[in-house]
Order: structure tokens, then C-alpha cells, then sequence
């Protein structure tokens, strides 16, 4: 939902560094594959119970989220780059609830297998517009610079960002944050689905 306003500022802020590593013969690939492997870890260390580091990884794997796109604009976009993207970004969203139905089944397990269940829900519907829209031509004007079309949402990256912060801030309150962003993605999930009926509802000529 704020992605798009947020988009402005992130270029400006990474464009920087994102030259300097670019002249250095640094790829986007690279930093997409990095960014994954920060995200992997902070799961890891969610299932560990060890919430502070785990915010500092997927604070790290935000950023390197933005700075691989930032590296592609400036030696150029390619398909492996955006599919890489979007693969491994809805991997590692997967990942966390895990992470954290791992550090207390007990308690977590309900509200982060319905959160997976969300996940699948507003993943699935994003790629199969954006499968469609990318047949039938059609481009996103919120998000042109993006390798395929993005369809938003009440739940987006930032969003997203934002609710795995507050889980590691407060883990007694997982189940609760879980169960409350599941009920928004599925929102979003729904939203998708309208969209798409009414979007591709006439037969392409």
C-alpha cells in the first residue's frame, strides 16, 4: 500500500551505492543472492529466539532487496535479475512465521501456519496477474521501473517489513500480529482476485 510513495526516496538514498558497487564490477545478482542468504539466516535466528539479531538480518535483507534493483539500473535489468527478485523475496517472507513457529510450536504454530496460508494466498494471486498482464501487454504505471507488473495491496513489502519488526520487537505478541496481518493479506489476496475478474474479464482480441 506504501511501496509506491516510499519508492522515490529509496532510490535516492541507494543510488549511491549502488554506482559505486556497480563500477566495481559488483552485480545485481549477487546482492540478490546475499540479501537471500541475510534472510535465511534471520529465520534461523528467529528459531533461536534471538529477535534482535534477526531484525538486524532482515533489516539487511530489506536493503539489499532495494540495492539490488538499484545495481540492475545502472548496468542494466535483466529477466534471471527480476525473476531471482520475486522468487526468492516470497521464499524469505515464508521463512519467518516459520521461524517463528519453531522457537514456540505452542504458541506460534496456529497463527504462523494461517499466516503461510495468507502468504500463499496474496504470492499466488500477484504472480498469476502479473503472468497475464505480462500476455496481454499491460504495464504497471505505479511500478514501471520493475522487471514484471506489480499489483498492490494492503500488504506489501513495507508492510510486511514493518509486521516482522514488530514480531522480533515483541514475540509474546507473534500469535496476535500474525493473526492480524493475516486478516489484511487475505484482504489483499481478495482484492487481487476482484481485479483480475474484472481486469481480464474480456476476452483479448
Amino acid at each position: 500500500m506504501f511501496d509506491r510513495h516510499l519508492l522515490t526516496s529509496q532510490r535516492r538514498v541507494l543510488q549511491g551505492p549502488a554506482r559505486w558497487l556497480s563500477v566495481r564490477g559488483v552485480s545485481a545478482d549477487s546482492i540478490t543472492l546475499c540479501g537471500f542468504v541475510f534472510g535465511l539466516a534471520a529465520s534461523g535466528l528467529v528459531a533461536q529466539r534471538l529477535y534482535a539479531t534477526a531484525l538486524a538480518f532482515i533489516i539487511l535483507n530489506r536493503i539489499f532487496d532495494g540495492l539490488d534493483g538499484a545495481i540492475a539500473r545502472e548496468r542494466g535489468p535483466t529477466d534471471r535479475g527480476a525473476f531471482m527478485d520475486i522468487a526468492l523475496d516470497f521464499f524469505f517472507y515464508a521463512t519467518v512465521p516459520f521461524g517463528f513457529a519453531l522457537a514456540d510450536p505452542a504458541e506460534n504454530a496456529l497463527a504462523a501456519s494461517a499466516l503461510l496460508l495468507a502468504f500463499v494466498g496474496t504470492g499466488s494471486s500477484f504472480l498469476a496477474f502479473s503472468v497475464i498482464a505480462a500476455k496481454r501487454g499491460v504495464s504497471s504505471t505505479s511500478y514501471p521501473q520493475k522487471g514484471i507488473y506489480y499489483l498492490g495491496g494492503l500488504t506489501e513489502g513495507g508492510e510486511t517489513f514493518v509486521a516482522f519488526a514488530a514480531m522480533c520487537l515483541r514475540p509474546a505478541s507473534f500469535a496476535a500480529i500474525a493473526w492480524v496481518f493475516t486478516i489484511l493479506a487475505l484482504i489483499t489476496t481478495a482484492t487481487r482476485w476482484w481485479w483480475g475478474w474484472r481486469i481480464f474479464s474480456e476476452r483479448k482480441l
